[in-house]
């Protein structure tokens, strides 16, 4: 699995990618891409990163467009080094999940329509056990999972599911020490109610329109929508217009792209300079089929178009409990660190939804709402809860 080239880039740090096996009798295996830390490997934590959707690549988004150590150039061809990427200060493992997301696959057909959070956990969880095996010089390594958008369902979930494993087996092997989410998918009733209070607020949609979407909204799932809610959601489309909902302040890609119900879609991106048209940077990259050989990815099980998202999993997405604040609470008595960070211009899950949430939490602050500083300019502000860090507009996080 390891890669001894990598088209459009040469890198000095070392890098796998390959399958594991999640499920023999369906002929499931998810696909991972993982970067070794740039310095000091050996003595650096591993990060686990998931991208939401639900049903979307985090090779295409975490990897290729956000933290990754090199992102897509403009032609779709070559990459460029990204100087923020995590793997300067950890290794770092990407993961397509579930199957039929990126390049992971099933054998099952039927598994493209009934994919949920439970299963999604389930073969992540045994993904995990089985690269350990693989990678077994981090057994036992300080690990951290993290993820952004839906994958605040995913994270915390696969969180729960190593810490029931850990438990059961009495091993270490995943030493999990605890979790980031960025403008993470939490709690249905109060991601709504902070996405229409951002939208109405910046001046993006009607009073009118704010009034209707808290009513017909407010009890609804992000997943499985009503068709009142999903109404209102396309008026609030178009009042808000032709924005990129994730960099709402940027312009966006072109002004022919279809927004419909956006506000639905979890995918979430967070950039340091912002190149509103990277999906389709990536979606050329991945599809060339010298880039998937030197990624190990045969021939007969390369998707016959590689999507950043894969609509059919999205669109027939089972389970999605309304909530995980209840995992929360668990993994808190649990010990595990956790920190939510939230971008400050994302009209998805905006960060007064992430406020919202993190209220209803109800812990104890230990630390006082502070400017955050970056070459004597302000950049975020964080406050800092009982078991949990949570921070606004992580443009420079990682330099802390």
């Amino acid at each position: 699995t390891h890669l001894k080239r990598n088209p459009g880039y040469a890198t000095g740090f070392a890098q796998y990618s390959g399958y594991v096996t999640v499920n023999e009798k369906a002929g499931r295996a998810l696909f991972y891409w993982f970067f070794e830390a740039v310095e000091d490997p050996e003595s650096k934590p591993l990060i686990l990163w998931l991208n939401g959707g639900p049903g979307c690549s985090s090779i295409a988004y975490g990897l290729a467009e956000e933290i990754g150590p090199f992102h897509v150039k403009p032609d779709g061809a070559s990459l460029y080094l990204n100087p923020y990427s995590w793997n300067q200060a950890a290794n770092i493992l990407f993961l397509d999940s579930p199957a039929g997301v990126g390049y992971s696959y099933s054998n099952t057909s039927s598994d493209m329509v009934t994919s949920g959070d439970k299963r999604t956990a389930e073969d992540s969880l045994e993904f995990l056990i089985n690269w350990f095996e693989r990678f077994p010089e981090y057994k036992g390594r300080d690990f951290y999972i993290t993820g952004e958008s839906y994958a605040g369902h995913y994270v915390p979930q696969l969180s729960q599911a190593v810490v029931w494993h850990n438990k059961a087996t009495k091993s270490q092997t995943i030493n999990l020490k605890g979790y980031m989410v960025g403008n993470a998918l939490t709690d249905d009733y109060h991601d709504h109610l902070g996405v229409f209070q951002f939208l109405w607020a910046a001046g993006m949609i009607s009073d009118q329109t704010y009034k209707q979407l808290n009513d017909a909204c407010d009890s609804v799932s992000f997943i499985h929508s009503s068709h009142a809610c999903n109404r209102y959601l396309d008026i609030a489309d178009q009042e808000v217009g032709h924005i990129d909902p994730y960099s709402a302040f940027t312009p966006p890609c072109t002004p022919n792209i279809s927004q419909s119900n956006q506000l639905l879609k979890v995918i979430g991106t967070v950039r340091e300079r912002y190149d509103p048209c990277t999906e389709k940077h990536s979606t050329a990259y991945f599809n060339l089929r010298e880039v998937q050989e030197a990624l190990h990815v045969p021939a007969e099980l390369a998707p016959s178009k590689w999507e950043t998202c894969n609509n059919l999993i999205n669109e027939h997405w089972k389970d999605s409990p309304s909530s995980v604040l209840d995992v929360y609470k668990e993994l808190i008595q649990a010990g595990l660190r956790i920190w939510m960070f939230s971008g400050d211009t994302d009209t998805v899950i905006p960060v007064t939804s992430t406020r919202y949430t993190i209220d209803a939490l109800k812990l104890q602050t230990v630390k006082p709402w502070r400017a955050w500083y970056d070459d004597g300019e302000v950049k975020p502000h964080s406050t800092h809860s009982e078991y949990l860090l949570p921070r606004f507009w992580p443009h420079h996080f990682y330099d802390e």
